[in-house]
């Protein structure tokens, strides 16, 4: 499906935030489909009537089955601006993810070392350093019990592949519907119950608070937490 002024959370000269569908792929991958970054650029080359194309710089990524909220740059400046600031980890992230298995804490810090097999896809966590393994953390909250399901508040401190997914698999609540990641059963949508809910930082080029916030999808199960 094509990009719409109804899936745009915010944009300015210099940023774009769209709320992605659960199973777009941000960038072209092996599969060959129609990638978000490409939709995007064609969106804004329609709607400024840019016959050359429209520039658009990928600041950070959204796996496949993960909805929510992604953030492009229009600009050179502003991508490399951005870059610096995920790298510096002067942006604060939160997602909601929802499990079936209760935290044996209702808060907490999990810390983890990485390691990704490409070839699979797949990320191990190990509960100490490893050879070639990325130091992984994040703080996570309990929001809500309904009907059986729990919905965390998840915020990364660091941003390595597959982070959320496998560091609450590791602590025994894998997120509802990732098969990889150890639930017993995967979505027919190819979606995960995992969702990019909130970007906040100091704007790149204004210099001024930002806070982007991305509704959660309109699918018949995520409805039941837009109140929290």
């Amino acid at each position: 499906m094509p990009i719409t002024e109804a899936d745009i959370l915010y944009e300015d000269n210099h940023l774009i935030a769209i709320n992605k569908r659960a199973g777009d792929v941000v960038q072209i991958d092996e599969t060959g489909d129609m990638p978000l970054d490409e939709m995007v650029k064609e969106f804004l080359a329609q709607k400024y009537n840019k016959s050359g194309g429209a520039f658009l710089g990928v600041v950070h990524r959204l796996d496949r089955p993960v909805s929510g909220l992604i953030l492009f740059a229009k600009t050179s400046k502003s991508l490399e601006r951005m870059n610096a600031i995920f790298k510096n980890r002067e942006v604060k992230k939160t997602y909601f993810a929802v499990v079936r298995k209760k935290p044996v804490k209702p808060q907490g810090k999990l810390v983890n070392w990485l390691i990704k097999n490409p070839k699979k896809n797949l990320v191990t966590a190990y509960p100490n350093e490893v050879p070639n393994s990325q130091r992984s953390e994040l703080d996570y909250k309990l929001l809500a019990e309904l009907e059986g399901y729990y919905l965390l508040q998840v915020n990364p401190l660091t941003g390595r592949s597959h982070q959320i997914r496998v560091q609450l698999a590791t602590m025994g609540s894998p997120i509802v519907g990732d098969n990889k990641y150890g639930y017993p059963r995967g979505s027919r949508k190819g979606s995960i119950c995992l969702h990019a809910r909130k970007l906040e930082f100091i704007h790149p080029v204004k210099k001024e608070p930002v806070s982007i916030f991305a509704k959660l999808p309109k699918d018949g199960f995520w409805e039941k937490f837009e109140k929290f």
